[in-house]
């Protein structure tokens, strides 16, 4: 099998709390998994609530993959849901979505399994897909060699990763706002100062700016169509307790995860290389040409109308049986 049709390796980095894009995302990987495109090596969570390990686990099991590892931070922001919760209903006597994980207090801490799961991994291998705060990409490019890993931080990124993905941030005026601060990083400044900062220069970031997000909605009519083929969805579920049935919801977290594991089939442009820093107050700087690493994603409206489709039908795609590692 030539090299770039083999499953691109992924670690996704999510703050799934808040925004049910994180959600649609998490399947969107279970779906390319289905697919053979991708193989989710590990989700790490990078907000503090109690359930987003439990949840995860459910998502992941609900996806015939119960056994993914799931590692979470204990030092972010601490950030209420309005869909967590639905890893406690029951039917029947029964959990509607079952899972084995149940407390963030036996999981292990984000950075290590970063650290372990990087260090199993082949060279050059791995693509970090993070959606929400940096918290644990900063922990991860900070840590020193331990019982892991003889690397610190920045040797096994330099050796094991291909590439990041990164939802933050905005590239274009929001709404005639020219210093638009987008809440991946205003949320844990320090953070995606420190991601910002100290990533090596050898290893590319592409940056999926706010303004990528709003321009591909996902359609409620597809929670409203294509998701019936089960009594419950975990993800249309989680859906309406967020967004209600009548609110198309930006598709931030998921144009990531696209470009991820489909980096050459054409859904965005790129922009040429330039430095992404962090200022203070949480803005977002480009400056085009002072570094090779940093890039943000462009899109025309043709691609639009691509990326929209293809986000749909990966996100709704049923379950592939036995696909997981039971």
């Amino acid at each position: 099998m030539a090299a770039d049709d083999r499953p691109v390796q992924v670690i996704f980095d999510t703050d799934i709390t808040g925004d049910v894009d994180d959600v649609l995302a998490l399947a969107m990987l279970h779906t390319l998994a289905d697919r053979g495109e991708c193989e989710l090596l590990a989700v790490t969570i990078s907000k503090i609530n109690p359930l987003t390990g439990p949840f995860t686990d459910a998502v992941n099991t609900f996806y015939n993959r119960p056994d993914i590892p799931i590692g979470v931070t204990r030092d972010a922001q601490v950030r209420e849901s309005k869909y967590l919760d639905l890893i406690n209903e029951k039917d029947n006597g029964e959990l509607r979505y079952p899972h084995d994980v149940r407390s963030n207090d036996e999981l292990p801490l984000a950075v290590d399994l970063l650290r372990k799961t990087l260090a199993e991994a082949d060279d050059h291998s791995v693509v970090l897909v993070q959606v929400g705060l940096a918290a644990n990409l900063a922990d991860l490019v900070e840590s020193q060699p331990d019982g892991i890993s003889p690397l610190n931080g920045v040797e096994l990124i330099k050796q094991k990763v291909k590439l990041v993905s990164v939802m933050a941030g905005a590239f274009e005026p929001i709404r005639g706002d020219d210093h638009f601060l987008e809440a991946n990083v205003k949320n844990g400044i320090d953070s995606m100062q420190r991601f910002a900062a100290k990533w090596p220069e050898s290893v590319p970031v592409i940056w999926s700016g706010f303004e990528i997000g709003i321009a591909t909605r996902y359609p409620r009519r597809s929670i409203h169509r294509d998701f019936d083929y089960v009594d419950h969805h975990i993800v249309r579920e989680s859906y309406l307790l967020h967004s209600g049935p009548n609110h198309d919801r930006p598709s931030w977290d998921l144009t990531s995860v696209l470009y991820a594991v489909r980096p050459n089939d054409g859904y965005f442009g790129l922009s040429g290389t330039g430095k992404v820093t962090i200022e203070d107050d949480g803005y977002c700087r480009y400056d085009a040409g002072a570094s090779e690493r940093d890039r943000f994603l462009t899109m025309t409206d043709l691609q639009r109308v691509r990326v929209v489709e293809c986000l749909r039908s990966l996100t709704s795609q049923p379950p592939l049986k036995g696909a997981g590692h039971e």
